[in-house]
């Protein structure tokens, strides 16, 4: 619900996302301009189901994270 409410609100869209404790702990990766990114945010924060239990935003992220994260999306897709 989260990530129809983010792409929904603002240009972004989902890089991957990733499941753990058996799905209780989903992490979701969007991409999109800052500004884009921050109010997709706010409004799945405002308007999901539970409330986040962190959110972060990398405005320019270094090209090891990419790598990271760009792995972690291969292994979703493949």
């Amino acid at each position: 619900m989260a990530l129809d409410i983010m792409c929904k609100t603002a240009e972004v869209e989902m890089v991957t996302w990733e499941k753990k404790l058996g799905g209780r702990l989903v992490t979701i990766v969007i991409r999109g301009d800052v500004s884009a990114v921050k109010q997709a945010m706010e409004a799945a924060q405002e308007g999901g189901i539970k409330q986040p239990v962190v959110q972060v935003v990398i405005p320019n992220p270094h090209e090891e994270i990419l790598k990271l994260v760009w792995q972690s999306a291969n292994r979703v897709i493949s």
